[in-house]
């Protein structure tokens, strides 16, 4: 393998060894080995063949049924940005467990596939059969937020009737990504500024957990009234940062090269603040 594809860790591993491990017998090994591929954005076509295969492992499971090396090569073919998982990581849309499940529709959001769109839709409504739930309070079917985040960032207009409801769900990080995506796939400004400035509220929700979810939300749709109340907002000033800076990037498609628009420099003078 070429010099260029080594990378090197705090554990000194490179590529071409890693690529060995997840192939080996060292369930521990192979586990980190797919994590360690994913954090490292390893762009090499081997990689994405080893990553693919472990989407299908059966050896590492646990005792209540789930499948840790699974969930870490759904991460890690997100990361790495090649389409050619799109089709295995829809089938892991599939899989029992419910992590897979979620790690598989993060990755689809990040590819930006429009084919996965009706799979994300049945699984949205619970039609996808012999998946399980979380199995950690509070028991979700399906890991809804992340399906409503990637149906938003995917534009996917079709899946408006089915998000509606998730507007009322019980859990409220629930409906914020039920919000989230309803600013991003509602065409009329003025309706869709109702879906961010309930997001907006949200930063004051008392769950720090959910400020935290809250911020990325709005750096994610780049909601520039949100950007004082981003500033203000009771969490570390390295997530508010990171959420201004979602909104800065999307203030910069609105700007020629010699000349930043108001809310540009406005975000960026919160930004100083809070450095």
């Amino acid at each position: 393998m070429d010099d260029e594809l080594t990378i090197q860790s705090d554990s000194s591993l490179t590529v071409e060894q890693a690529i060995v491990n997840l192939q080996g017998q060292d369930l521990g090994l192979r586990v980190y080995a797919a994590w360690w591929l994913g954090r490292f954005r390893v762009d090499a076509p081997e990689a994405i063949d080893v990553l693919i295969a472990a989407l299908e492992d059966e050896d590492d499971r646990t005792h209540v049924g789930g499948y840790p090396l699974r969930r870490n090569a759904a991460r890690a073919l997100g990361k790495l940005g090649h389409h050619r998982a799109v089709p295995v990581l829809i089938q892991a849309l599939e899989c029992s467990d419910f992590y897979v499940r979620e790690a598989a529709a993060q990755s689809l959001e990040m590819l930006e596939d429009l084919s996965c769109i009706p799979r994300l839709i049945e699984l949205l409504n619970d039609q996808v059969p012999g998946t399980l739930p979380a199995t950690e309070p509070p028991h979700m079917a399906q890991p809804f937020d992340a399906i409503l985040e990637a149906l938003g960032t995917l534009g996917a207009m079709d899946a408006v009737p089915d998000i509606l409801p998730f507007l009322d769900h019980d859990i409220p990080r629930i409906q914020f990504a039920a919000a989230r995506a309803m600013y991003q796939l509602t065409p009329n400004p003025q309706i869709a500024s109702q879906y961010g400035e309930r997001l907006v509220q949200a930063l004051s929700h008392e769950d720090l957990q959910l400020r935290r979810a809250t911020l990325a939300d709005l750096g994610a749709i780049g909601y520039l009234p949100a950007a004082e109340a981003i500033a203000q907002t009771l969490a570390e000033n390295s997530l508010k940062l990171i959420a201004l800076k979602g909104l800065l990037e999307k203030q910069l498609l609105y700007t020629t090269p010699l000349e930043l628009s108001d809310g540009a420099i406005k975000v960026m003078g919160l930004m100083d603040d809070l450095l």
